[in-house]
């Protein structure tokens, strides 16, 4: 059973579109089942029922024409249960419907499956036999893991457009919503342009094209390189290959010509469809033939195939990307999103960034961020290589993407981007102004940085210092550790940059989500593993020729704070107190006159919550990472799609944490500051006043939003807020009782779809 559904995958995923995809499930299932009938029924949206779209076993012309309600029928009870259904004998069943039209009264039993697809019932899978008879336990699981493939598969039909036509009105659907995780906050209403991976066959999809003569000739253009790269390749190895081994060239250079692979391709394109999705094509099915064969030698002939269709289209590919037009409003798309992507389009033309795997941590996310792009990551679920040229909504605050959005949702997303652009023209004026409540608290507003291009942002929307410098960022654009010098020239600009408003400088801080190319990690559990200040206590010198650059760069300057990441207990807190002042007392050796900086500690792990007493009596400030604190506390991986939905700052036991935090460091004299997404919540950042924390630190692009809202609230306001908050159980109720509050003060305009990822 499983070699089948290997076998059917592999021809489903290979399939051109909606139709061939369930016309092959329907035919491969019922052989594979041995079934008399193998339907499939999907539920149009437009009129909420289940509608007959293939057969194998029915009458082909109901197809289309037979539909029923979830309230209806067997097909219905299934959708409505959202469970499998296995009858002997479906007339007996209550619900049983017979529709004449489908000729299914010769059917007995009865096996359907619920297609389900992120937790939203897209269709039931069928299967139907004559004789009375239950099916198996292990006929049932093979219908109910095939029904999850099939959910995949109408995923990605939604996503391209390609369901057309479901109900009577021929609307089918007209948007589907794909849940990532924030990249980088904004919204973004643009075109699709997808950057392939460079030669995977696999990814390329079908595209039409009117220009055949064109293609052609890119196709041919390509053969004559890579023959050409043949013949090099011959040659250069000719001293160091057997003749019967330099062959192999002979037979590439055979399988390129017209009468075999080359005619073969040639003769797909001139169906209309562009070279790249007809070497796909025809490459995909010699791979097939080599692959089944049970004589070992010609199996092993299909690498060579693989060989020389990877090589055509890294050709095809180079063509391409030269002959690449940037349309105004690109939303780049790609599998996995690189710096060197972003270069690639032309300035202005670029309004948001979409990528299948990374998180919001990501090189690429801190980028966008900086520069100010909305950015949806860990998109796993989008069918990538097939939306190029489709129209996009980009959600970076939800971490949400739309493709082919319905003319409201265009309009509703066009008027959130025209209120973000006409809110920050608004907001500039704020930049010198301080940010004091109206009874007169004063609220220090730092930012997050980590590239130089954070710095003029920052200085743009009136920071009052660094709450954050993500030392990590230069190490992992680098391919090797940077020197002491090189980290000194780097650390150095940005102390002078803000001088002489304070700079906190997070030590090495990779591990988890944030990898070095030439310091791997890996690990099953990396949010749980080695990560933080867990690998440079024990990479010493990496610690402290780090921190030798810190002390060294703050000479004459003496604004450098140094911020201690990952820290779960005294002993750490202890070793790290320790490096710093063996590095300081070299520093001082060397000549280098720096007083000893401030150091904090970061909260950011459970066991800190519980002993920030204790912490706080060892450190000059702490400073609560807000990101990780909610990850750790709720068991949620920040950056994992699946479980977005649970990850959630405002929730009761987080909200609590930081009060304790908050309070037991007072209660040692020293200040603690916040950072991370929540701090850079207009919403959330009042709560956070009232709690007493002595400083925020946020994204630069939320800044001004922030300190737009905390000049309108009242210090006593921001209290009762708290007060309410702490005494909800469940994070909604927060949410809806803290969005009814700033509604009815006349502050809704900062908590609409443009204002935050929660409210």
């Amino acid at each position: 059973m499983l070699n089948t559904l290997r076998k059917i995958v592999q021809e489903v995923n290979s399939a051109k579109d909606l139709k061939s995809a369930l016309g092959i499930i329907v035919l491969r299932v019922k052989e594979a089942m041995g079934s008399q009938v193998c339907s499939v029924y999907l539920l149009d949206p437009e009129t909420n029922r289940f509608v007959l779209m293939a057969t194998e076993g029915l009458n082909k012309r109901s197809i289309g024409k037979v539909s029923m309600a979830p309230n209806e029928g067997l097909v219905g009870l299934v959708g409505t249960r959202e469970e499998p259904l296995n009858l002997e004998n479906a007339a007996d069943h209550p619900r049983y419907r017979y529709f004449a039209e489908t000729g299914e009264e010769r059917f007995a039993s009865f096996l359907g499956a619920p297609i389900i697809h992120h937790r939203r019932v897209v269709g039931v899978l069928v299967i139907q036999q004559k004789e009375r008879r239950q099916f198996d336990e292990g006929e049932e699981a093979f219908l109910v893991t095939m029904s999850a493939q099939l959910a995949g598969v109408i995923a990605h039909a939604e996503a391209t457009g390609s369901i057309r036509g479901l109900g009577r009105q021929g609307k089918g659907i007209q948007e589907a919503r794909f849940v990532g995780v924030p990249g980088s906050p904004g919204a973004a209403v643009g075109r699709a342009v997808v950057m392939l991976p460079p030669a995977d066959l696999e990814v390329v999809p079908d595209k039409a094209v009117d220009d055949i003569d064109a293609e052609l000739k890119l196709f041919e253009n390509a053969l004559e390189g890579v023959r050409e790269d043949m013949r090099k390749l011959s040659a250069k190895l000719a001293t160091q290959l057997r003749p019967e081994e330099r062959a192999l060239f002979d037979v590439y250079l055979m399988m390129l010509e017209d009468a075999a692979l080359g005619g073969e391709v040639t003769a797909v394109i001139k169906t209309g469809q562009w070279a790249q999705g007809a070497l796909r094509q025809v490459v995909g099915e010699h791979v097939n033939r080599f692959e089944l064969m049970d004589d070992d030698y010609l199996r092993e002939r299909a690498s060579d195939v693989k060989d020389l269709g990877r090589r055509l289209l890294a050709y095809l590919q180079e063509a391409r990307s030269q002959s690449l037009v940037y349309a105004d409003n690109t939303i780049l798309v790609s599998e996995e999103l690189t710096p060197a992507m972003l270069g690639e389009v032309p300035e202005g033309k670029l309004v948001g960034l979409v990528s299948v795997l990374g998180s919001g941590n990501s090189h690429v996310a801190i980028l966008a961020r900086a520069m100010g792009i909305p950015t949806v990551m860990g998109l796993v679920d989008l069918p990538y290589s097939k939306v190029d040229g489709i129209e996009l909504i980009v959600d970076g605050y939800k971490g949400e993407v739309f493709t082919n959005p319905s003319e409201v949702l265009r309009k509703q997303y066009s008027d959130v981007v025209e209120e973000e652009r006409q809110l920050a023209q608004g907001l500039d004026a704020l930049r010198e102004l301080p940010c004091i409540t109206p009874d007169g608290h004063r609220m220090p507003l730092w930012v997050n940085t980590g590239l130089l291009a954070d710095v003029a942002r920052a200085q743009q929307r009136g920071a009052e210092g660094v709450g954050l410098y993500r030392t990590e960022v230069p190490f992992m654009i680098n391919q090797r550790f940077p020197s002491e010098k090189e980290q000194l020239a780097i650390y150095r600009e940005q102390l002078a940059a803000f001088h002489p408003l304070p700079v906190t400088m997070r030590t090495l801080d990779i591990g988890g989500d944030k990898a070095l190319s030439y310091f791997p990690i890996k690990e099953d559990n990396p949010f749980l593993g080695w990560r933080g200040i867990r690998v440079t206590l024990d990479h010493p010198e990496i610690f402290l020729v780090q921190t030798r650059a810190m002390l060294k760069a703050s000479e004459g300057l003496n604004n450098l704070r140094i911020l201690l990441p990952m820290i779960s207990g005294i002993h750490e807190l202890e070793e790290a107190l320790h490096l710093i002042h063996r590095a300081w007392g070299e520093v001082r050796d060397e000549g280098t006159d720096v007083p000893m900086p401030p150091v904090g500690v970061m909260v950011e792990i459970p066991a800190a919550v519980y002993q920030t007493k204790e912490l706080a009596r060892q450190v000059d400030f702490l400073s609560v990472g807000s990101n990780d604190l909610t990850q750790y506390l709720l068991a949620v991986d920040r950056n994992n799609p699946r479980v977005a939905d649970l990850y959630d700052y405002l929730h009761p036991a987080v909200l609590q944490a930081l009060n304790t935090v908050v309070r037991d460091a007072h209660g040692e004299g020293k200040p603690v500051s916040i950072c991370g997404e929540m701090a850079g919540d207009p919403a959330a950042a009042i709560l956070l006043m009232a709690m007493g924390f002595d400083s925020l630190s946020m994204n630069a692009t939320n800044l001004p939003k922030v300190k737009w809202m905390l000049r309108q609230v009242n210090m006593g306001k921001a209290k009762e807020l708290l007060v309410e908050a702490l005494s909800h159980d469940n994070p909604q109720v927060i949410h809806s009782s803290l969005q009814l509050a700033l509604k009815n003060l006349g502050l809704a305009r900062m908590i609409g779809p443009g204002a935050n990822k929660t409210l």
